[in-house]
């Protein structure tokens, strides 16, 4: 693609950089990126050529926008809002409060309306597709003159090494557009962080400050000694299983406490995956929950993608958040390639 061809993006929602790391990767210049949290700041600025906003997606103007696409001929506007809302986790929370969960999916919607960028790009979990938001959006896209395709992505089936699916739209002005089916080799935990270095629980290495693991209890390093690659609390002598998991509702979550298996890939990564109680987010073989390194590059984030400022302290709740609820690079990269591959096949029929 010719650089007067190039997609020209803006990414709403960017977080750590994800999705923009991985756009680039496909050739897509992600000129923008905007969120609300200011520690998304760094990250992406000093792994992107991407500047950073600090801002309400559901408070943008459309003019931050258009002032980003100024002078592109094929301009990308992409919205992934946050996920939770929508998320099997929150269901609960969802019936409380039905609507205002909606109000980021609705702003992304109105700004696409306002802006008329060339492609759109969205990414959720799978159960917003049963939500009438969504359908709403499709409809809203449909009467705007957009072709739309949207469909459920496997992370095993696009490189990714974890079990993670994903809802993914893309849209267009220029002419029909479809989602492929990607059939790229699974990869697995060993494939990812097997190469590094041992630390023991509560350390992080001396080279990398994000390859740090959170501290145990003395009742849960006896746990994980006693935890199997892929086996569940229920190998453990009688004295360590917690009281909860004896009722009949903690009988239906066997994977808290888990280790992971090198040879398969890792659950879905979560803004608690650092915590060896919140999942299976046990080492395959060290006696600690994952690095938040680990779970950086379970993620697809390069290893030396760059999270805090050098000097700066590591904060598990926070790099959890940001690394949890980041879009993997891998998945953007996917994402991208289908909107290259789109753009140059217009442009082979019209010249």
């Amino acid at each position: 693609m010719s650089r007067t061809e190039q997609i020209s993006a803006v990414d709403l929602f960017c977080g750590v950089g994800g999705l923009t790391h991985g756009l680039t990767r496909a050739g897509v210049h992600v000129r923008l990126g905007v969120d609300l949290d200011p520690a998304c700041r760094f990250p992406m600025e000093a792994n992107n050529a991407t500047k950073f906003l600090e801002a309400d997606v559901a408070k943008l103007n459309p003019s931050d926008i258009l002032a980003a696409f100024e002078g592109t001929k094929v301009s990308l506007l992409a919205g992934c809002a946050p996920c939770q809302p929508f998320s099997s986790y929150s269901q609960s929370a969802r019936r409380e409060r039905p609507h205002g969960d909606w109000e980021l999916l609705a702003s992304f919607a109105e700004l696409v309306l306002a802006v008329r960028p060339t492609l759109v790009t969205m990414e959720n979990v799978p159960p917003l597709l049963k939500q009438q938001i969504f359908k709403d959006f499709v409809n809203a896209l449909h009467e705007a003159e957009y072709f739309v395709d949207f469909a459920v992505v496997d992370g095993r089936n696009i490189g990714l090494p974890q079990r993670r699916q994903r809802l993914v739209l893309v849209a267009s002005s220029l002419g029909p557009i479809t989602i492929p089916e990607a059939d790229k080799p699974p990869r697995t935990v060993r494939d990812v962080i097997s190469d590094l270095p041992a630390i023991s629980a509560g350390s992080r290495h001396i080279d990398d400050p994000l390859h740090a693991s959170a501290s145990l209890s003395e009742m849960n390093l006896k746990r994980i000694r006693h935890s199997k690659p892929g086996g569940t609390w229920r190998d453990w002598p009688e004295e360590l299983v917690a009281t909860c998991h004896t009722r009949d509702t903690g009988s239906t979550y066997p994977s808290v406490y888990g280790r992971m298996e090198w040879d398969q890939p890792a659950p879905t990564m979560t803004t608690q995956c650092y915590g060896f109680g919140n999942g299976r987010f046990g080492h395959p073989d060290q006696d600690r929950a994952i690095s938040l390194r680990e779970a950086a590059m379970l993620q697809s984030f390069p290893k030396d993608y760059a999270f805090v400022p050098d000097g700066q302290p590591i904060n598990f709740n926070t790099l959890g958040r940001m690394i949890g609820n980041a879009v993997p690079v891998l998945l953007g990269e996917y994402i991208g390639e289908i909107l290259v591959d789109h753009v140059k096949a217009y442009r082979n029929r019209h010249e």
